[in-house]
């Protein structure tokens, strides 16, 4: 796997960070690989409650890297990892094999599809490919300095990576609109009034992992089956489909060894001993 994503897991909370400080955490195809390799492997190990998703250094991410603008622009001087990159804006129509997404699309797309919440860890900038994988998350705790923006426009492009359907589902169409048409940049604050994000905080990582562990102290069955129906329901899923589902997950957590422990606990007033999913 790439030094570009370290993963680091204590007591169930998985404490992924993009490492690039130098850059900023800048996006490069190297990134977008380990993005994609991690979130697959945090999937399928049951230890793993709850994830972290921040970035190394004085911001979370600055967007794609500016040297692969160059190299898209024809600049022979930015030829390092320049021709991966063009492969991959070239290919956005080609799927990841068996997924519906693209690598830069399933390199944010995987967090929203870990059954394990995902909590994102914002200072510094989280400027265009940077805000996406932000929005890719299920909770942002982000400075309140901390600048955000939809960067694409200043490129000519648009949000190409899930952006468009998370923009949408966080603030609204006429926020999304606005946000995407000017690429202006907001706080850490006002992206908590717009629903960009779901709170501030002086040290975001400190916060996102304390609520990580919060997270993470509760059945993992409930917790997976919250995420689940609750990005379903998010999704636009219909009604009738949405309250059959709500009733299958109760049914197979109900008597549950997990949810079984989580009464017998609260009335003993001990901690719960919950066991991983298998």
């Amino acid at each position: 796997m790439t030094d570009r994503v370290t993963v680091r897991v204590e007591d169930g909370v998985a404490d992924v960070r993009l490492n690039r400080p130098d850059k900023l955490n800048a996006l490069d195809m190297a990134t977008f690989e380990g993005l994609a390799e991690t979130g697959d492997a945090l999937a399928a190990d049951p230890a793993v409650r709850a994830v972290v998703l921040s970035g190394e250094g004085r911001s979370f991410c600055a967007g794609l890297d500016f040297a692969n603008f160059a190299a898209m622009a024809g600049d022979a001087t930015a030829e390092t990892g320049g021709d991966r990159l063009r492969r991959l804006m070239a290919d956005v129509l080609e799927r990841e094999p068996g997924r519906i997404t693209n690598l830069g699309q399933q390199a944010v797309h995987v967090w929203r599809e870990l059954p394990q919440p995902v909590i994102a860890a914002v200072r510094g900038h989280a400027l265009g490919g940077g805000l996406q994988i932000a929005l890719g998350a299920d909770l942002r705790v982000v400075a309140p300095d901390a600048v955000l923006s939809v960067l694409e426009i200043r490129w000519g492009l648009v949000p190409d990576m899930t952006g468009t359907a998370a923009l949408v589902r966080l603030v609204g169409e006429d926020v999304a609109k606005e946000l995407t048409f000017t690429g202006r940049r907001v706080t850490g604050e006002e992206a908590v009034r717009l629903g960009l994000a779901t709170r501030t905080a002086a040290d975001p990582l400190a916060a996102a992992l304390e609520l990580a562990r919060e997270i993470a102290a509760n059945s993992p069955d409930a917790v997976r089956a919250a995420k689940r129906l609750l990005n379903r329901a998010a999704d636009g899923g219909d009604l009738a489909g949405q309250f059959l589902a709500e009733s299958q997950a109760l049914a197979e957590l109900r008597g549950s060894p997990n949810q079984t422990e989580a009464v017998r606990a609260y009335f003993a007033k001990r901690t719960p001993a919950f066991t991983d999913p298998a």
